[in-house]
């Protein structure tokens, strides 16, 4: 490994690789990462044909289509990360895709966490103040709100732009990986530098990046949660069941992968001096395939489970598609003795 300026596969990983626990694990990950690009894709691409096109626009599809572009962007880079591993993380595509690759990835994939934390935010609000919801919630203002989640992943991605470059290991193999050659005058310092600025983007990452959305999301529909069994709003348990659903997706699919990397970032010196806790690098892969995962998954958890999808899909996809995310926010008037539901009701089927 160049300790003196850059963070590469060492001896260790080169043995490592050839493990059979590590292969079976390899293969599964480049497995899971195929079926995320196919319906990553389909289904991605479907919720931004129908929101994006074929509906009016309002709140909810501003949000389902900004999510539904930054898991396409995301799960659209699959196949150049999916050569990546399959060679054994060396990069084949040169130096401009190794950047503009990556950025896109880290945009996009925090871009997706930042969203769905604004969702439910936006869920919240309509259950909690439906008449202050009703009055303010508008379109304008939405489209403003909507690229803050974009601008706090760009702030993210900085790292990304400043250091990461493709590496030769001095035997002909080209990495795409962290580099700070020209952050010090010794090898002492550059790793010095190295150490600090890469455990300093892991723990913002684990705490901006994962803890504070992952707070945002449990905690809204926690609220909206005992708003339902209080009020008797919906009597069905579907409602919850999809809150659920999403929460614990969320979740199981990102959790394991944060904490192998804040462990990664609390452990940086032993992993890189002392050779211990290698366990790291064979739960990276798994790991990271299953947070990946989450890109395909949304569609499903945000669209597809708001009403009786099974129903409606034989009938009309994209009909079903456009029906579970408009809203219908003339059904709030208290003056009407149709069987209409209330906004906060409306709000909670809409999900």
């Amino acid at each position: 490994m160049e300790t003196n300026h850059s963070i590469a596969p060492n001896e260790y990983e080169e043995i490592l690789h050839e493990s059979a626990g590590y292969t079976v694990l390899w293969i599964l990950s480049l497995v899971v990462l195929g079926i995320t690009f196919v319906f990553g894709i389909l289904g991605n691409g479907l919720v931004i044909w129908v929101a994006g096109f074929r509906m009016a626009r309002s709140v909810t599809t501003i949000c389902y289509l900004n999510l539904a572009l930054a898991d396409f962007s995301f799960t659209a880079t699959l196949p150049f990360l999916i050569v990546s591993m399959a060679m054994k993380e060396r990069w084949p595509f040169g130096w401009f895709l190794c950047k503009v690759i990556h950025i896109v990835v880290d945009i996009n994939l925090f871009g997706s966490v930042f969203l769905i934390a604004f969702i439910a935010l936006d869920r919240c609000i309509c259950v909690l103040h439906p008449v202050w919801a009703q009055n303010h919630r508008t379109v304008s203002l939405a489209t403003k709100l909507i690229i803050g989640p974009w601008i706090f992943a760009l702030v993210l991605t900085l790292p990304v732009f400043i250091f990461l470059t493709t590496v030769n290991d001095g035997t002909g193999n080209i990495y795409c990986t962290f580099t700070f050659a020209h952050w010090g005058n010794s090898t002492e310092q550059r790793l010095k530098v190295a150490i600090t600025m890469l455990t300093i983007r892991g723990i913002i990452r684990f705490i901006i990046g994962f803890s504070m959305p992952m707070s945002i999301v449990a905690i809204c529909y926690g609220l909206i949660a005992a708003k339902i069994r209080k009020k008797g709003m919906i009597k069905s348990s579907r409602p919850l069941r999809v809150l659920t659903a999403v929460v614990a997706s969320f979740f199981l699919c990102w959790f394991p992968f944060q904490m192998v990397a804040l462990l990664s970032t609390v452990w940086l010196k032993q992993i890189l001096f002392e050779g211990k806790y290698k366990i790291l690098d064979v739960l990276t892969n798994p790991t990271s395939s299953l947070a990946f995962f989450n890109s395909c998954l949304n569609p499903i958890l945000y669209v597809f489970m708001g009403q009786d999808f099974r129903e409606r899909l034989i009938h009309s996809l994209p009909a079903s598609l456009e029906r579970a995310l408009t809203e219908d926010l003339s059904q709030t008037s208290d003056t009407t003795n149709r069987s209409t539901l209330p906004h906060e009701e409306a709000e909670l089927q809409a999900m």
